[in-house]
Order: structure tokens, then C-alpha cells, then sequence
């Protein structure tokens, strides 16, 4: 069995390696909605967005870029309540990140998120109109190492 300390750590390292994020919304009629987003901490798919992220291994802050007009920042603006999930089934590894996203306007940020080649979904780049940023500084930390199950709060 791990300490806390070493569970964060391999929590960290698995936000930081798996190939995708899960992201959980609630619709308007109480269901959950899930799809799979881009992993932005994932620093072999995104080396350059490692600085976006220096400070924040404690808080675990996620960021998120989808389209300002996509259903996901229509459910997130009724109810911001959401959970993001990253796995390694081969390794039987799974956390689960829960607290209330926000839509971040922040030109900074928005530009430091961007990636060449986006300009297919945004054609007005970094400041085009329907690309959003989301943030996450999770509350609740649940998941399965293996071992057994695990949770945390930050």
C-alpha cells in the first residue's frame, strides 16, 4: 500500500502520460455526458504546454481547449459540476478528477494552450471566436492503482 504522497505522485504521472482525458458533463436532464478530450498535461503528445502547467502538480489544475459553441460549454455553463478521467487499463491505473470547471477568457492562457494545426477547428487562431479554454482545480480525487482503490481530497 502507498502513502499519500506516493499515490499523488503516481496520480500525477498519469495525467501526465495517458493518452487522453474522459470528460464528464451533466445535460440538462440530470444525465451524465462523457467524451474524450485532448490531454494537454500529457508531455509526450504536448512537450511545448509543459510550462502551462509548472506550479501546479499539487492543485492538479487541468486546462482544456473545445469549441465555444460545442453542447459540452452549454452544460458547463448550467451546471459546472464535472469529473475528468484518466486511465491506463493495461496497468489496471485509473484516477478520476471531480470539482467545477470554468470557461477561461484570459488571452494569456488561451494563447499558451494553442497548438499548430488547430487552425482546421479554428480558423481565427488562439483568438477565434468559438475556441474556449477550460480550467479545472479539482476537489475530489478517486481511483484504482492496481492494488486497491484510493481517494484524496485537494
Amino acid at each position: 500500500m502507498m502513502d499519500l504522497a506516493e499515490i499523488k505522485k503516481t496520480v500525477l504521472e498519469l495525467i501526465e502520460t495517458s493518452p487522453a482525458a474522459y470528460l464528464s458533463t451533466l445535460s440538462e436532464d440530470g444525465y451524465p455526458y462523457t467524451r474524450a478530450l485532448l490531454n494537454m498535461r500529457d508531455r509526450e503528445q504536448y512537450p511545448q504546454q509543459t510550462g502551462v502547467f509548472e506550479g501546479h502538480n499539487d492543485d492538479f489544475m487541468l486546462l482544456f481547449s473545445t469549441n465555444t459553441s460545442s453542447g459540452k460549454i452549454i452544460q458547463i455553463k448550467a451546471n459546472p459540476k464535472v469529473s475528468v478521467y484518466y486511465c491506463k487499463p493495461e496497468i489496471f491505473h485509473g484516477a478520476m478528477l471531480a470539482g467545477d470547471i470554468e470557461i477561461v477568457d484570459d488571452p494569456k492562457i488561451k494563447h499558451a494552450l494553442w497548438n499548430e494545426g488547430w487552425e482546421k477547428y479554428y480558423p481565427n487562431g488562439p483568438d477565434d471566436p468559438d475556441y474556449s479554454v477550460l480550467r479545472l482545480y479539482p476537489k475530489n480525487v478517486r481511483g484504482w492503482l492496481g492494488w486497491g482503490t484510493f481517494e484524496f481530497t485537494i
